[in-house]
């Protein structure tokens, strides 16, 4: 009898970490929709630049450095 109650307080805590944990990972997911979502807009900024001043292209790069140093 007390075995059943050690067994099934563990089963308990298994499935509340569980739950857990797939509440975790959902969020996981929404957030690297969300990452990529903004990555095709930084692309799409990008290209839109590119077009506007050619310049953008080459100068790029070199601001990407200068930020990143800091």
């Amino acid at each position: 009898m007390k075995e059943e109650r050690i067994l099934n307080e563990k089963i308990k805590l298994l499935e509340k970490e569980l739950a857990i944990l797939t509440e975790k990972i959902e969020k996981m997911g929404a957030l690297l929709k969300e990452t990529e979502d903004l990555k095709r807009q930084i692309d799409g900024l990008k290209l839109f630049f590119v077009r506007v001043h050619p310049e953008f292209k080459t100068q790029f790069p070199e601001i990407m450095k200068k930020i990143f140093k800091k």
